[in-house]
């Protein structure tokens, strides 16, 4: 435990402060069945790793949906959100009418040590917000990413919060297993440094365009 504290410390300090892309953060785009979609979360959500929104994912998943479906979206997103902040985040959002909700968070839950029965209580939390504000839409949890993958952490470090966001993927599954409206989006993504933005810790434009496109296959069923 002191080495990983120690790791911690130094990872902190030294790892790329990257910002958050820049672009719009709403809009409408495309023809065809009109639908509303809400992306929420973390720096991943905000598109930290890319420099411009239309590269990350809320630009390529509206891109995506807007071949087939006309697309009000909107995004609600900030660097270091905990799932406890998002609660207070998404509390704030107007009450609306929205199709799908799509959410990004946790790793900052692995690093910040949210305690697991806090996690299971805020994902519920999380949902059941989504489904009165913005009456009953489908909710696509995004799953942790593989962060022992991650290069811009140091072993063991790297290994030990890897088994933490396979935790709170697992208490995920378990927290939105009764509720119909809710699925998990495993992201199906190799996570080699072609993958990994430069800090070695946020996905890049091309994980980012997978996200996307697993996220808009798990929602087209529907549209």
């Amino acid at each position: 435990m002191p080495v990983l504290l120690i790791q911690a410390v130094w990872v902190r300090l030294s790892m790329i402060k990257l910002p958050e892309a820049l672009g719009e953060r709403s809009g409408t785009a495309g023809s065809g069945k009109k639908i509303n979609l809400l992306i929420i979360g973390d720096s991943a959500s905000a598109g930290v790793g890319t420099k411009e929104q239309k590269n990350a994912l809320s630009g390529q998943l509206v891109a995506n949906l807007a071949t087939t479906n006309t697309v009000n979206w909107q995004l609600v997103a900030s660097t270091g959100l905990t799932s406890t902040a998002l609660i207070n985040e998404i509390e704030n959002i107007k009450s609306q009418r929205v199709d799908f909700v799509l959410v990004s968070i946790g790793v900052n839950d692995v690093t910040g040590l949210t305690k697991q029965h806090q996690w299971v209580s805020n994902i519920k939390t999380i949902v059941d917000l989504c489904n009165v504000k913005f009456d009953n839409p489908k909710v696509l949890m995004t799953a942790l990413p593989p962060m022992h993958l991650f290069t811009g952490l140091l072993q063991p470090l790297r290994w030990w919060l890897g088994l933490r966001a396979k935790k709170l993927n697992e208490l995920m599954i378990l927290a939105t297993a009764d509720n119909s409206q809710c699925c998990i989006l495993s992201i199906n993504i190799p996570f080699t440094p072609k993958y990994l933005a430069k800090d070695g810790f946020h996905p890049s434009s091309l994980a980012y365009s997978i996200w996307a496109e697993q996220a808009a296959k798990a929602l087209k069923p529907s549209t």
